[in-house]
């Protein structure tokens, strides 16, 4: 399955926010399309997070979202990625890699030290992916990923 990755803009709002809405569904909240669409919008044009699509055949089958934090430590940027989702349908074809690929490239092109992630403690599919693309396990639920 060929998978392309783009950082979404506003026009991607719909798109993204049907996958946002399937991600909280995943955290057990109840189906909010609207608001969804609603915080996807807010995002993007207050420039409060950076967002990637993935997508196959022109539809679009999963999204990472990265919000900004800065190391005092370091005194460099460094991102939070709060949410990935991959569809159900398409898991395991290779878009969860392209997504954090993705992320990684952004995290280097804006000179940051590293990404940080939380994950549930019983998410173990997710853990495979962190783990096989780099990621180190800090404690039960947070995994980090070094830049620089």
């Amino acid at each position: 399955m060929a998978v392309t990755v783009r950082k979404a803009s506003i026009e991607d709002v719909a798109e993204a926010a049907k996958l946002f809405d399937l991600y909280r569904s995943f955290y057990s909240q109840q189906p909010d399309l609207t608001g969804a669409e609603t915080f996807i919008a807010e995002r993007l044009q207050n420039a409060d997070s950076v967002i990637f699509l993935a997508f196959t055949g022109g539809q679009a089958i999963g999204f990472v979202q990265l919000y900004p934090i800065f190391s005092s430590v370091s005194m460099q940027r460094t991102w939070l990625l709060n949410d990935l989702y991959v569809h159900q349908s398409v898991r395991g074809k290779g878009a969860g890699t392209a997504l954090l690929n993705a992320a990684k490239d952004f995290a280097k092109t804006t000179s940051s030290k590293w990404l940080m992630l939380q994950t549930s403690a019983n998410n173990t599919t997710a853990q495979r992916l962190y783990e096989k693309n780099g990621w180190v396990k800090e404690s039960d639920f947070f995994y980090v990923l070094n830049i620089q």
